[in-house]
């Protein structure tokens, strides 16, 4: 059986684990334009590599204006 106190020490990761996991893939449906320019990319990238995924993300994938 899982041990109570392992129970305790890992719900908090695995909560921001999925909070930043959402607050990503929020983001990116609601902006225009990513680096590299293809928005499956990152979703795959936010969903595969959990935790580093999505903090790749808001580090390297967000752009704030569209060059065309």
């Amino acid at each position: 059986m899982i041990n109570a106190d392992l129970i305790k020490l890992l719900l908090p990761v695995v909560l921001l684990e999925i909070i930043l996991m959402v607050l990503a893939l929020r983001d990116l449906v609601r902006r225009e334009c990513v680096t590299g320019g293809n928005k499956v990319l990152w979703g795959i990238i936010i969903v595969i590599f959990q935790v580093i995924g999505p903090i790749i993300y808001f580090v390297f994938g967000r752009k704030d204006t569209c060059t065309q």
